[in-house]
């Protein structure tokens, strides 16, 4: 029976959850790392996650906090031949259409704050409300407002003048 309702609760959210990473931290195979990672961890605890008001908010914070563990790794290894890792943002656009994103709308969310797109993770990609999310994120309810304004803002500035200069 544990194994049935996880196996639904991964059918039925894992696309969510990834979209909702995918938008939180802007490269797809990171995301997918981090989600599959969430998720295990999720059934090694699933009578706990079950019982959480919101399993995805889960699944999601932990992919996000999985990340944070993930730059503080790799902060502190050394680059042997002195060249930097680059996202090649042409395969993080391709990635992001296959995951159901605008190309666009993924280069707007990548250079938002952190914060900012983590809201939207939750707001948006999972439909929280605003207790939930501030809840999930460990912030105020006037602070979660705040970041998703601002993110509006700028989604809207940076996608509405993109669509006036390009009406193809």
């Amino acid at each position: 029976m544990r194994q049935l309702e996880f196996t639904e609760f991964y059918r039925s959210d894992r696309d969510r959850c990834l979209r909702a990473v995918l938008a939180g931290v802007g490269d797809r195979q990171l995301a997918e790392d981090l989600v599959a990672e969430a998720f295990t961890r999720a059934w090694m605890s699933w009578s706990k996650v079950r019982r959480h008001p919101a399993p995805r908010a889960w699944i999601v914070r932990t992919a996000l906090n999985l990340r944070v563990s993930w730059w503080r790794r790799r902060r502190r290894e050394v680059a042997l031949d002195g060249e930097h890792d680059t996202a090649d943002t042409a395969a993080g656009d391709a990635a992001g259409i296959a995951a159901g994103f605008d190309p666009a709308l993924l280069r707007v969310l990548r250079r938002l704050p952190q914060r900012q797109r983590e809201v939207i993770a939750f707001r948006v990609f999972l439909d929280l409300d605003t207790a939930a999310t501030a809840k999930a994120l460990g912030m105020a309810p006037g602070t979660v407002t705040a970041h998703l304004s601002r993110a509006v803002a700028t989604l809207r500035r940076h996608l509405v003048t993109q669509t006036l200069e390009d009406p193809s």
